[in-house]
Protein backbone atom coordinates (compact mmCIF):
# COMPACT_ATOMS: atom_id res chain seq x y z
CA UNK A 1 0.00 0.00 0.00
CA UNK A 2 1.07 3.19 -0.88
CA UNK A 3 1.06 6.04 1.74
CA UNK A 4 -0.89 8.72 1.08
CA UNK A 5 1.79 11.62 1.32
CA UNK A 6 0.19 12.33 -1.75
CA UNK A 7 1.41 15.87 -2.73
CA UNK A 8 5.25 15.27 -2.20
CA UNK A 9 7.28 16.79 -4.96
CA UNK A 10 4.94 17.86 -7.77
CA UNK A 11 1.67 19.00 -5.02
CA UNK A 12 -1.12 21.43 -6.45
CA UNK A 13 1.38 23.93 -7.46
CA UNK A 14 2.38 22.12 -10.08
CA UNK A 15 2.17 23.98 -14.22
CA UNK A 16 2.15 20.97 -15.96
CA UNK A 17 4.55 22.95 -18.56
CA UNK A 18 7.41 20.20 -18.41
CA UNK A 19 7.76 16.87 -15.78
CA UNK A 20 11.57 16.86 -15.85
CA UNK A 21 12.46 18.14 -12.46
CA UNK A 22 9.30 17.03 -10.92
CA UNK A 23 9.15 14.33 -7.90
CA UNK A 24 7.36 11.75 -8.13
CA UNK A 25 4.93 10.68 -5.63
CA UNK A 26 6.18 7.08 -5.96
CA UNK A 27 10.01 6.80 -6.90
CA UNK A 28 9.96 3.17 -7.65
CA UNK A 29 8.11 0.38 -8.75
CA UNK A 30 9.01 -3.81 -7.40
CA UNK A 31 6.46 -5.05 -9.95
CA UNK A 32 6.53 -5.53 -13.75
CA UNK A 33 4.72 -3.50 -16.33
CA UNK A 34 4.19 -4.67 -20.06
CA UNK A 35 3.52 -1.59 -22.20
CA UNK A 36 1.12 -1.97 -24.27
CA UNK A 37 -0.65 0.81 -27.16
CA UNK A 38 -3.89 1.86 -26.55
CA UNK A 39 -5.47 0.42 -29.38
CA UNK A 40 -4.40 -3.34 -28.33
CA UNK A 41 -5.51 -2.33 -24.74
CA UNK A 42 -8.95 -0.84 -26.13
CA UNK A 43 -9.44 -3.84 -28.03
CA UNK A 44 -8.86 -6.42 -25.62
CA UNK A 45 -12.12 -4.90 -23.56
CA UNK A 46 -14.50 -6.20 -25.21
CA UNK A 47 -16.59 -7.75 -24.15
CA UNK A 48 -16.70 -5.47 -20.91
CA UNK A 49 -19.07 -5.36 -18.18
CA UNK A 50 -20.01 -2.63 -15.64
CA UNK A 51 -19.50 -3.23 -11.78
CA UNK A 52 -22.46 -0.57 -11.70
CA UNK A 53 -24.12 1.06 -8.67
CA UNK A 54 -21.62 -0.53 -6.64
CA UNK A 55 -18.56 2.15 -5.42
CA UNK A 56 -20.07 4.59 -7.37
CA UNK A 57 -23.48 4.85 -5.50
CA UNK A 58 -23.18 7.43 -2.57
CA UNK A 59 -23.24 8.51 -0.25
CA UNK A 60 -21.35 5.21 0.84
CA UNK A 61 -20.44 2.08 -1.54
CA UNK A 62 -23.39 0.46 -0.36
CA UNK A 63 -25.96 3.17 -0.70
CA UNK A 64 -28.02 1.39 -3.29
CA UNK A 65 -29.73 -1.75 -4.31
CA UNK A 66 -26.66 -4.15 -4.33
CA UNK A 67 -24.65 -6.24 -1.78
CA UNK A 68 -21.14 -5.38 -0.70
CA UNK A 69 -18.93 -6.57 -3.69
CA UNK A 70 -16.86 -9.80 -3.31
CA UNK A 71 -14.83 -11.87 -5.62
CA UNK A 72 -17.39 -14.09 -6.56
CA UNK A 73 -19.12 -11.77 -8.60
CA UNK A 74 -15.94 -11.90 -10.94
CA UNK A 75 -16.39 -15.52 -11.16
CA UNK A 76 -19.63 -14.93 -12.57
CA UNK A 77 -18.50 -12.57 -15.27
CA UNK A 78 -15.19 -14.27 -15.64
CA UNK A 79 -17.13 -17.65 -16.88
CA UNK A 80 -19.57 -16.05 -18.44
CA UNK A 81 -17.05 -14.63 -21.45
CA UNK A 82 -16.27 -11.18 -20.48
CA UNK A 83 -13.02 -9.66 -20.79
CA UNK A 84 -12.66 -6.57 -19.03
CA UNK A 85 -14.71 -4.75 -16.01
CA UNK A 86 -14.99 -1.23 -15.67
CA UNK A 87 -15.04 -0.06 -12.37
CA UNK A 88 -16.79 3.20 -11.74
CA UNK A 89 -15.94 4.99 -8.19
CA UNK A 90 -17.18 7.87 -6.47
CA UNK A 91 -14.86 9.40 -4.63
CA UNK A 92 -16.80 12.44 -2.84
CA UNK A 93 -18.15 11.37 0.48
CA UNK A 94 -14.75 9.27 1.40
CA UNK A 95 -12.50 12.88 1.86
CA UNK A 96 -12.40 13.76 5.06
CA UNK A 97 -11.93 17.50 5.18
CA UNK A 98 -13.57 19.03 1.97
CA UNK A 99 -10.66 20.98 1.79
CA UNK A 100 -7.20 21.12 0.39
CA UNK A 101 -5.81 19.02 0.19
CA UNK A 102 -8.67 16.43 -0.01
CA UNK A 103 -7.11 13.72 1.38
CA UNK A 104 -9.27 10.48 0.88
CA UNK A 105 -9.85 8.19 3.24
CA UNK A 106 -7.54 4.72 3.24
CA UNK A 107 -10.10 3.03 4.27
CA UNK A 108 -11.82 3.82 0.95
CA UNK A 109 -8.69 3.77 -1.15
CA UNK A 110 -8.13 0.16 0.60
CA UNK A 111 -11.12 -1.15 -0.44
CA UNK A 112 -11.21 -0.16 -4.38
CA UNK A 113 -7.55 -1.53 -4.57
CA UNK A 114 -8.69 -4.90 -3.06
CA UNK A 115 -11.42 -5.01 -6.11
CA UNK A 116 -9.09 -4.01 -8.11
CA UNK A 117 -6.98 -6.43 -7.77
CA UNK A 118 -9.95 -9.36 -7.44
CA UNK A 119 -10.53 -8.09 -10.92
CA UNK A 120 -6.29 -7.92 -12.43
CA UNK A 121 -5.77 -11.34 -10.26
CA UNK A 122 -8.42 -13.21 -12.39
CA UNK A 123 -6.99 -11.87 -16.02
CA UNK A 124 -9.55 -8.98 -16.61
CA UNK A 125 -8.93 -5.59 -17.88
CA UNK A 126 -9.82 -3.34 -15.48
CA UNK A 127 -10.79 0.65 -15.77
CA UNK A 128 -11.02 2.75 -12.66
CA UNK A 129 -12.52 6.55 -13.14
CA UNK A 130 -13.97 9.41 -11.03
CA UNK A 131 -17.82 8.68 -11.51
CA UNK A 132 -20.62 10.30 -10.04
CA UNK A 133 -18.44 13.27 -8.54
CA UNK A 134 -18.76 15.15 -12.14
CA UNK A 135 -22.38 15.75 -10.80
CA UNK A 136 -21.40 16.11 -7.35
CA UNK A 137 -18.44 18.60 -7.17
CA UNK A 138 -17.35 19.14 -10.28
CA UNK A 139 -20.69 19.91 -12.33
CA UNK A 140 -19.41 22.43 -14.74
CA UNK A 141 -22.41 24.03 -15.53
CA UNK A 142 -23.46 25.07 -12.00
CA UNK A 143 -23.83 29.01 -12.00
CA UNK A 144 -21.17 30.20 -10.55
CA UNK A 145 -18.81 27.23 -10.30
CA UNK A 146 -15.33 27.79 -9.35
CA UNK A 147 -13.12 26.25 -12.18
CA UNK A 148 -10.42 26.65 -10.22
CA UNK A 149 -11.23 25.24 -7.27
CA UNK A 150 -12.35 22.30 -9.20
CA UNK A 151 -9.67 21.61 -11.41
CA UNK A 152 -7.25 21.83 -7.79
CA UNK A 153 -9.59 19.28 -5.92
CA UNK A 154 -9.34 16.84 -9.26
CA UNK A 155 -6.02 16.92 -9.45
CA UNK A 156 -5.77 15.99 -6.10
CA UNK A 157 -7.97 13.70 -6.36
CA UNK A 158 -6.14 11.59 -9.23
CA UNK A 159 -2.82 12.48 -8.31
CA UNK A 160 -3.97 10.14 -4.87
CA UNK A 161 -5.62 7.40 -7.14
CA UNK A 162 -1.97 7.56 -9.39
CA UNK A 163 0.08 6.83 -6.37
CA UNK A 164 -2.49 4.17 -5.05
CA UNK A 165 -2.00 2.41 -8.33
CA UNK A 166 0.14 3.52 -10.11
CA UNK A 167 2.92 0.17 -9.85
CA UNK A 168 -0.23 -2.12 -10.69
CA UNK A 169 0.11 -3.65 -14.44
CA UNK A 170 -0.79 -2.45 -17.98
CA UNK A 171 -4.37 -3.68 -18.03
CA UNK A 172 -5.37 -1.27 -15.48
CA UNK A 173 -6.27 1.70 -17.35
CA UNK A 174 -7.62 4.98 -16.11
CA UNK A 175 -10.40 7.21 -16.79
CA UNK A 176 -10.35 10.64 -16.47
CA UNK A 177 -14.31 11.53 -15.40
CA UNK A 178 -17.86 9.96 -16.28
CA UNK A 179 -20.58 11.20 -18.24
CA UNK A 180 -18.98 15.38 -17.10
CA UNK A 181 -22.15 17.88 -17.49
CA UNK A 182 -22.23 20.39 -20.04
CA UNK A 183 -23.22 21.39 -23.27
CA UNK A 184 -21.52 24.99 -23.71
CA UNK A 185 -18.13 25.56 -25.67
CA UNK A 186 -16.92 27.31 -22.71
CA UNK A 187 -17.44 24.08 -20.41
CA UNK A 188 -16.25 21.83 -22.96
CA UNK A 189 -13.09 23.80 -23.00
CA UNK A 190 -13.40 23.39 -18.84
CA UNK A 191 -13.39 19.69 -19.55
CA UNK A 192 -10.26 19.51 -21.75
CA UNK A 193 -8.88 21.43 -19.07
CA UNK A 194 -9.55 18.90 -16.81
CA UNK A 195 -8.36 15.88 -19.14
CA UNK A 196 -5.31 17.54 -19.06
CA UNK A 197 -4.99 17.83 -15.17
CA UNK A 198 -5.58 14.63 -15.08
CA UNK A 199 -2.52 13.69 -17.45
CA UNK A 200 -0.78 16.13 -15.14
CA UNK A 201 -2.09 14.22 -11.79
CA UNK A 202 -1.20 10.38 -12.84
CA UNK A 203 2.43 11.50 -14.02
CA UNK A 204 3.22 13.65 -11.11
CA UNK A 205 1.87 9.78 -9.03
CA UNK A 206 4.98 8.42 -11.08
CA UNK A 207 4.80 4.67 -11.18
CA UNK A 208 4.19 3.21 -14.49
CA UNK A 209 1.56 6.10 -15.19
CA UNK A 210 3.39 7.81 -18.27
CA UNK A 211 2.96 4.33 -20.07
CA UNK A 212 -0.56 3.40 -18.79
CA UNK A 213 -3.63 3.55 -21.23
CA UNK A 214 -5.60 6.49 -20.62
CA UNK A 215 -9.71 7.08 -21.64
CA UNK A 216 -10.81 10.76 -22.57
CA UNK A 217 -13.85 12.09 -22.74
CA UNK A 218 -16.43 14.89 -24.05
CA UNK A 219 -19.48 16.57 -22.47
CA UNK A 220 -21.77 14.03 -21.15
CA UNK A 221 -20.14 10.83 -23.00
CA UNK A 222 -22.49 11.66 -25.86
CA UNK A 223 -21.55 11.00 -29.31
CA UNK A 224 -22.67 14.32 -30.49
CA UNK A 225 -20.62 16.64 -28.24
CA UNK A 226 -17.71 14.76 -27.71
CA UNK A 227 -17.45 15.30 -31.30
CA UNK A 228 -18.75 18.81 -31.74
CA UNK A 229 -16.41 19.60 -28.70
CA UNK A 230 -13.48 17.32 -27.47
CA UNK A 231 -10.31 18.22 -28.00
CA UNK A 232 -6.82 16.50 -26.82
CA UNK A 233 -4.31 18.85 -25.65
CA UNK A 234 -0.46 18.74 -26.81
CA UNK A 235 0.47 17.44 -22.94
CA UNK A 236 2.09 14.23 -22.61
CA UNK A 237 1.99 13.23 -26.25
CA UNK A 238 3.64 10.08 -25.76
CA UNK A 239 0.21 8.99 -22.96
CA UNK A 240 -1.07 6.22 -24.73
CA UNK A 241 -4.83 7.07 -25.14
CA UNK A 242 -8.70 6.71 -26.47
CA UNK A 243 -12.00 8.58 -26.36
CA UNK A 244 -14.58 7.09 -24.79
CA UNK A 245 -18.56 8.04 -25.13
CA UNK A 246 -21.57 6.39 -23.70
CA UNK A 247 -24.36 4.68 -25.79
CA UNK A 248 -28.08 4.56 -24.53
CA UNK A 249 -30.12 4.98 -27.99
CA UNK A 250 -33.14 5.37 -28.85
CA UNK A 251 -34.45 6.72 -25.37
CA UNK A 252 -37.72 5.39 -26.17
CA UNK A 253 -36.84 1.99 -26.30
CA UNK A 254 -33.81 1.69 -24.29
CA UNK A 255 -35.83 3.14 -21.22
CA UNK A 256 -38.94 1.61 -22.24
CA UNK A 257 -40.98 5.37 -22.35
CA UNK A 258 -44.24 5.92 -24.07
CA UNK A 259 -44.97 2.41 -24.79
CA UNK A 260 -41.79 1.56 -27.04
CA UNK A 261 -41.49 -1.59 -26.99
CA UNK A 262 -40.78 -2.08 -30.69
CA UNK A 263 -37.32 -2.45 -32.23
CA UNK A 264 -35.41 -3.79 -35.09
CA UNK A 265 -36.85 -2.60 -38.16
CA UNK A 266 -34.46 -0.94 -40.87
CA UNK A 267 -34.70 2.14 -39.81
CA UNK A 268 -33.70 1.23 -36.54
CA UNK A 269 -30.75 -0.27 -37.69
CA UNK A 270 -29.55 2.64 -39.93
CA UNK A 271 -29.95 4.94 -36.99
CA UNK A 272 -27.66 3.46 -35.18
CA UNK A 273 -25.01 2.75 -38.04
CA UNK A 274 -25.28 6.40 -38.68
CA UNK A 275 -24.35 7.03 -34.80
CA UNK A 276 -21.42 4.75 -35.24
CA UNK A 277 -20.25 5.75 -38.33
CA UNK A 278 -19.87 9.71 -37.92
CA UNK A 279 -18.23 9.34 -34.22
CA UNK A 280 -15.60 7.05 -36.32
CA UNK A 281 -15.42 9.51 -38.96
CA UNK A 282 -14.63 12.32 -36.30
CA UNK A 283 -11.64 10.04 -34.90
CA UNK A 284 -10.70 8.01 -37.26
CA UNK A 285 -7.52 6.89 -36.27
CA UNK A 286 -8.48 7.18 -32.42
CA UNK A 287 -9.29 3.98 -30.42
CA UNK A 288 -12.34 4.11 -29.50
CA UNK A 289 -14.09 2.35 -26.29
CA UNK A 290 -18.22 2.90 -25.69
CA UNK A 291 -17.77 2.77 -21.80
CA UNK A 292 -21.43 2.01 -21.11
CA UNK A 293 -24.13 0.52 -22.98
CA UNK A 294 -27.75 -1.33 -22.41
CA UNK A 295 -30.72 -2.89 -22.85
CA UNK A 296 -32.80 -3.49 -19.91
CA UNK A 297 -34.94 -6.74 -19.30
CA UNK A 298 -36.84 -4.59 -16.66
CA UNK A 299 -38.42 -2.50 -19.41
CA UNK A 300 -37.78 -4.03 -22.84
CA UNK A 301 -39.23 -6.95 -24.78
CA UNK A 302 -36.98 -9.90 -25.20
CA UNK A 303 -37.12 -10.69 -28.94
CA UNK A 304 -36.10 -6.54 -29.59
CA UNK A 305 -34.17 -6.05 -26.56
CA UNK A 306 -31.72 -9.94 -28.48
CA UNK A 307 -31.83 -7.90 -31.55
CA UNK A 308 -31.09 -4.86 -30.40
CA UNK A 309 -27.71 -7.03 -28.60
CA UNK A 310 -26.91 -8.54 -31.67
CA UNK A 311 -27.05 -5.99 -33.67
CA UNK A 312 -25.37 -3.49 -31.47
CA UNK A 313 -22.02 -5.48 -30.93
CA UNK A 314 -21.89 -5.98 -34.48
CA UNK A 315 -21.85 -2.98 -35.78
CA UNK A 316 -19.65 -1.95 -32.86
CA UNK A 317 -16.81 -4.50 -34.01
CA UNK A 318 -17.89 -2.83 -37.68
CA UNK A 319 -16.35 0.43 -36.53
CA UNK A 320 -13.93 -0.91 -34.07
CA UNK A 321 -15.23 0.06 -31.02
CA UNK A 322 -14.56 -1.87 -28.07
CA UNK A 323 -17.55 -2.07 -25.28
CA UNK A 324 -18.52 -2.55 -21.98
CA UNK A 325 -21.74 -3.13 -21.00
CA UNK A 326 -23.04 -1.55 -17.50
CA UNK A 327 -24.71 -3.64 -15.21
CA UNK A 328 -27.04 -1.98 -12.07
CA UNK A 329 -27.24 -5.02 -10.47
CA UNK A 330 -30.86 -5.27 -11.42
CA UNK A 331 -30.43 -5.65 -14.72
CA UNK A 332 -27.86 -8.22 -15.83
CA UNK A 333 -26.47 -10.43 -12.85
CA UNK A 334 -28.13 -11.02 -9.87
CA UNK A 335 -25.20 -10.85 -7.64
CA UNK A 336 -27.00 -12.71 -4.57
CA UNK A 337 -28.20 -15.50 -6.74
CA UNK A 338 -25.60 -15.67 -9.01
CA UNK A 339 -27.77 -16.18 -11.75
CA UNK A 340 -28.19 -13.93 -15.33
CA UNK A 341 -31.48 -12.42 -15.42
CA UNK A 342 -31.46 -13.01 -19.24
CA UNK A 343 -28.68 -15.82 -20.33
CA UNK A 344 -29.67 -15.63 -23.56
CA UNK A 345 -29.27 -11.36 -24.22
CA UNK A 346 -25.70 -12.62 -22.38
CA UNK A 347 -25.06 -15.35 -25.02
CA UNK A 348 -26.29 -13.27 -27.61
CA UNK A 349 -23.76 -10.41 -26.65
CA UNK A 350 -20.81 -13.14 -25.75
CA UNK A 351 -21.29 -14.70 -29.27
CA UNK A 352 -21.63 -11.78 -31.29
CA UNK A 353 -18.43 -10.56 -30.25
CA UNK A 354 -16.49 -13.30 -30.87
CA UNK A 355 -18.30 -12.88 -34.82
CA UNK A 356 -20.29 -15.98 -34.37
CA UNK A 357 -23.41 -15.61 -36.06
CA UNK A 358 -26.39 -15.93 -34.09
CA UNK A 359 -30.17 -17.42 -35.20
CA UNK A 360 -32.33 -14.59 -33.33
CA UNK A 361 -36.39 -14.83 -32.09
CA UNK A 362 -38.19 -12.82 -35.08
CA UNK A 363 -40.71 -10.28 -33.66
CA UNK A 364 -42.46 -7.22 -34.92
CA UNK A 365 -40.62 -3.90 -35.74
CA UNK A 366 -43.08 -1.85 -37.54
CA UNK A 367 -43.72 1.39 -34.71
CA UNK A 368 -47.14 1.99 -36.16
CA UNK A 369 -48.38 -2.17 -35.95
CA UNK A 370 -51.91 -2.00 -33.71
CA UNK A 371 -50.36 -5.25 -32.44
CA UNK A 372 -46.61 -6.94 -31.06
CA UNK A 373 -45.56 -10.01 -32.03
CA UNK A 374 -42.72 -11.85 -29.84
CA UNK A 375 -41.05 -15.26 -31.19
CA UNK A 376 -39.13 -15.44 -27.43
CA UNK A 377 -42.90 -16.73 -26.52
CA UNK A 378 -45.44 -18.79 -27.44
CA UNK A 379 -48.84 -17.35 -26.59
CA UNK A 380 -52.38 -19.30 -25.59
CA UNK A 381 -54.99 -17.48 -24.87
CA UNK A 382 -57.11 -19.03 -21.94
CA UNK A 383 -60.69 -20.69 -22.96
CA UNK A 384 -59.36 -21.11 -26.53
CA UNK A 385 -58.72 -24.86 -28.08
CA UNK A 386 -55.35 -26.76 -28.44
CA UNK A 387 -54.28 -26.15 -31.69
CA UNK A 388 -50.91 -26.09 -33.61
CA UNK A 389 -49.22 -22.51 -33.27
CA UNK A 390 -46.24 -20.99 -35.10
CA UNK A 391 -43.24 -18.54 -34.33
CA UNK A 392 -40.80 -17.25 -36.46
CA UNK A 393 -36.82 -17.39 -36.22
CA UNK A 394 -34.41 -15.19 -38.52
CA UNK A 395 -32.18 -18.09 -38.72
CA UNK A 396 -29.03 -16.41 -40.56
CA UNK A 397 -27.83 -19.40 -42.27
CA UNK A 398 -27.93 -21.70 -39.14
CA UNK A 399 -29.43 -24.78 -38.79
CA UNK A 400 -31.89 -25.76 -36.07
CA UNK A 401 -30.04 -28.89 -33.96
CA UNK A 402 -32.48 -29.75 -30.95
CA UNK A 403 -35.30 -28.37 -29.21
CA UNK A 404 -35.28 -29.45 -25.08
CA UNK A 405 -37.67 -28.84 -22.81
CA UNK A 406 -36.98 -27.88 -19.28
CA UNK A 407 -36.42 -30.91 -17.81
CA UNK A 408 -34.01 -31.44 -20.23
CA UNK A 409 -35.71 -33.90 -22.90
CA UNK A 410 -35.20 -33.35 -26.32
CA UNK A 411 -38.30 -33.09 -28.39
CA UNK A 412 -39.05 -35.29 -31.34
CA UNK A 413 -39.45 -34.47 -34.91
CA UNK A 414 -43.11 -35.09 -34.55
CA UNK A 415 -43.41 -33.05 -31.95
CA UNK A 416 -42.74 -29.60 -34.14
CA UNK A 417 -41.60 -28.65 -37.55
CA UNK A 418 -38.86 -26.32 -39.22
CA UNK A 419 -39.83 -24.42 -42.60
CA UNK A 420 -36.77 -22.90 -44.92
CA UNK A 421 -37.85 -19.83 -44.30
CA UNK A 422 -37.28 -20.47 -40.18
CA UNK A 423 -41.57 -20.84 -39.23
CA UNK A 424 -41.24 -23.12 -36.05
CA UNK A 425 -44.82 -25.05 -35.28
CA UNK A 426 -45.29 -26.56 -32.02
CA UNK A 427 -47.94 -29.07 -33.02
CA UNK A 428 -50.79 -29.53 -30.81
CA UNK A 429 -50.52 -33.16 -29.76
CA UNK A 430 -47.35 -31.56 -27.76
CA UNK A 431 -48.83 -28.48 -26.47
CA UNK A 432 -51.99 -30.62 -25.26
CA UNK A 433 -49.55 -31.89 -22.78
CA UNK A 434 -48.55 -28.56 -21.21
CA UNK A 435 -52.39 -26.63 -21.28
CA UNK A 436 -55.59 -27.22 -21.86
CA UNK A 437 -58.27 -24.21 -23.06
CA UNK A 438 -59.37 -24.55 -19.30
CA UNK A 439 -55.64 -24.46 -17.71
CA UNK A 440 -54.86 -21.70 -15.16
CA UNK A 441 -52.86 -18.89 -16.91
CA UNK A 442 -48.73 -19.20 -16.47
CA UNK A 443 -45.56 -19.91 -18.12
CA UNK A 444 -46.04 -23.65 -18.73
CA UNK A 445 -42.46 -24.80 -20.06
CA UNK A 446 -39.20 -22.89 -21.58
CA UNK A 447 -37.90 -24.24 -24.41
CA UNK A 448 -34.29 -24.03 -25.29
CA UNK A 449 -33.51 -23.98 -29.34
CA UNK A 450 -29.98 -25.00 -30.23
CA UNK A 451 -28.80 -24.04 -33.38
CA UNK A 452 -25.63 -24.99 -35.35
CA UNK A 453 -23.72 -21.89 -34.15
CA UNK A 454 -24.31 -19.10 -32.00
CA UNK A 455 -26.15 -18.08 -29.07
CA UNK A 456 -29.12 -20.87 -27.75
CA UNK A 457 -32.37 -18.93 -27.94
CA UNK A 458 -35.46 -19.95 -24.99
CA UNK A 459 -39.23 -20.13 -26.59
CA UNK A 460 -41.13 -19.25 -23.43
CA UNK A 461 -45.02 -21.51 -23.39
CA UNK A 462 -47.60 -19.04 -21.60
CA UNK A 463 -51.30 -19.43 -21.37
CA UNK A 464 -52.53 -16.08 -20.33
CA UNK A 465 -55.92 -14.47 -19.77
CA UNK A 466 -56.58 -10.89 -18.33
CA UNK A 467 -54.77 -10.18 -14.87
CA UNK A 468 -57.12 -8.90 -11.96
CA UNK A 469 -56.32 -5.46 -9.61
CA UNK A 470 -57.39 -5.25 -6.08
CA UNK A 471 -60.47 -2.08 -7.03
CA UNK A 472 -60.78 -0.30 -9.95
CA UNK A 473 -60.70 2.77 -7.87
CA UNK A 474 -58.13 4.77 -6.26
CA UNK A 475 -57.05 8.36 -5.06
CA UNK A 476 -53.61 9.50 -6.12
CA UNK A 477 -50.82 9.46 -3.27
CA UNK A 478 -47.83 11.94 -3.52
CA UNK A 479 -45.54 8.94 -2.65
CA UNK A 480 -44.88 4.96 -4.71
CA UNK A 481 -48.47 3.58 -4.65
CA UNK A 482 -48.73 0.12 -4.90
CA UNK A 483 -51.90 -1.65 -6.38
CA UNK A 484 -52.11 -5.00 -5.56
CA UNK A 485 -52.58 -7.53 -9.05
CA UNK A 486 -53.14 -11.31 -9.62
CA UNK A 487 -51.26 -11.98 -13.33
CA UNK A 488 -52.30 -14.17 -15.54
CA UNK A 489 -49.26 -15.04 -18.28
CA UNK A 490 -46.13 -12.93 -17.83
CA UNK A 491 -45.81 -11.39 -14.51
CA UNK A 492 -44.86 -7.93 -16.23
CA UNK A 493 -46.78 -4.59 -17.24
CA UNK A 494 -45.96 -4.10 -21.06
CA UNK A 495 -47.16 -0.36 -20.86
CA UNK A 496 -49.70 2.07 -19.24
CA UNK A 497 -51.90 4.61 -21.32
CA UNK A 498 -52.90 7.70 -19.06
CA UNK A 499 -55.99 9.38 -20.12
CA UNK A 500 -57.90 12.19 -19.21
CA UNK A 501 -61.60 12.27 -18.37
CA UNK A 502 -61.77 14.46 -21.37
CA UNK A 503 -60.29 11.80 -23.69
CA UNK A 504 -56.92 14.40 -23.90
CA UNK A 505 -53.54 12.37 -22.72
CA UNK A 506 -52.40 13.09 -19.04
CA UNK A 507 -48.86 14.15 -20.35
CA UNK A 508 -46.77 14.41 -24.06
CA UNK A 509 -49.46 15.12 -25.67
CA UNK A 510 -47.48 14.92 -28.97
CA UNK A 511 -47.99 11.13 -28.73
CA UNK A 512 -50.89 11.60 -30.41
CA UNK A 513 -48.32 11.04 -33.91
CA UNK A 514 -46.68 8.40 -32.20
CA UNK A 515 -47.96 4.17 -33.40
CA UNK A 516 -51.19 3.05 -31.84
CA UNK A 517 -49.01 1.27 -29.29
CA UNK A 518 -47.34 4.70 -28.39
CA UNK A 519 -49.95 6.99 -28.15
CA UNK A 520 -50.64 8.34 -24.50
CA UNK A 521 -48.28 6.04 -22.91
CA UNK A 522 -46.85 6.54 -19.76
CA UNK A 523 -42.67 6.55 -18.86
CA UNK A 524 -41.16 3.89 -17.01
CA UNK A 525 -40.37 6.35 -14.02
CA UNK A 526 -44.47 7.22 -13.62
CA UNK A 527 -45.28 3.20 -13.08
CA UNK A 528 -43.66 0.13 -12.81
CA UNK A 529 -44.37 -3.73 -10.80
CA UNK A 530 -42.87 -6.16 -9.00
CA UNK A 531 -44.51 -9.61 -8.60
CA UNK A 532 -47.54 -8.49 -7.06
CA UNK A 533 -48.16 -4.84 -7.56
CA UNK A 534 -48.89 -2.57 -10.10
CA UNK A 535 -46.88 0.25 -9.08
CA UNK A 536 -48.19 4.26 -9.78
CA UNK A 537 -44.41 5.83 -8.63
CA UNK A 538 -44.21 9.12 -6.86
CA UNK A 539 -43.43 11.28 -10.22
CA UNK A 540 -46.72 9.50 -11.75
CA UNK A 541 -49.07 10.18 -8.59
CA UNK A 542 -47.83 13.34 -8.72
CA UNK A 543 -48.92 14.52 -12.13
CA UNK A 544 -52.34 12.74 -11.52
CA UNK A 545 -53.10 15.40 -8.27
CA UNK A 546 -51.57 18.25 -10.54
CA UNK A 547 -53.92 17.60 -13.59
CA UNK A 548 -56.83 17.84 -11.16
CA UNK A 549 -58.76 15.64 -12.78
CA UNK A 550 -59.67 11.64 -12.82
CA UNK A 551 -57.37 9.75 -15.05
CA UNK A 552 -58.20 6.30 -16.90
CA UNK A 553 -55.27 4.18 -16.43
CA UNK A 554 -55.04 1.12 -18.99
CA UNK A 555 -52.83 -1.51 -17.97
CA UNK A 556 -51.49 -3.39 -21.36
CA UNK A 557 -49.62 -6.67 -20.42
CA UNK A 558 -48.01 -9.44 -23.31
CA UNK A 559 -48.70 -10.19 -25.86
CA UNK A 560 -49.80 -6.51 -26.72
CA UNK A 561 -52.41 -5.75 -29.33
CA UNK A 562 -54.93 -2.17 -28.86
CA UNK A 563 -57.36 -2.57 -26.68
CA UNK A 564 -57.10 -6.52 -25.58
CA UNK A 565 -55.30 -7.96 -22.49
CA UNK A 566 -55.87 -5.07 -20.67
CA UNK A 567 -56.69 -3.24 -17.04
CA UNK A 568 -58.87 -0.60 -16.76
CA UNK A 569 -58.34 1.56 -13.47
CA UNK A 570 -59.51 5.28 -12.52
CA UNK A 571 -57.34 6.61 -10.26
CA UNK A 572 -58.90 10.25 -8.72
CA UNK A 573 -56.67 13.28 -7.47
Amino acid sequence: MTPNHFLTGGGLGYTGITTCCQTAVIPECTTTFTPITASAAFAALTPGWNLGNSLDTFPDGDSWNNPPVTSATFDDVLARGFRSVRIPVTWSGHISVDSSPWAINSTWLDRVETIVDEVLDRGFYAIINVHHDSRLWADLTTTGANYTLIGEKFKSIWTQIGARFGCKSSKLLFESINEPAGSTETEAAELNALNDIFLDAINIAGGFNSQRVVSLCGLGNTPALTSQFFSRGNKYPNQPWGLQFHYYSPYPFIFGAWGSTIWGSDSDKAALELDFSMFRDNFTDIPIFIGEWDATPAGTEAAARWKYFDFFVRTAAKYDFSHSIFDNGADLLNRSAHTWYDPTAMDILINAAAGTVNSLADSTTDPSATSQSSSAYLFHAVGTAVVDQSVSYILNGNSLTSIKNSAGITLTTTQYTLSSSGTLTLKAAFLSTLYSASSVAGIKDTLTLTFSQGAQLTLQIVQYGVPTVGATSYTAQSTDQKIPISYAGLSQVAAVRAVLTDGTYLTDSWTVYSGPLQQGRWLQGDFGWDSSNFIIYAAGGQQIIAAGKSVNLMLEFYPRSVGANVVNITVHP
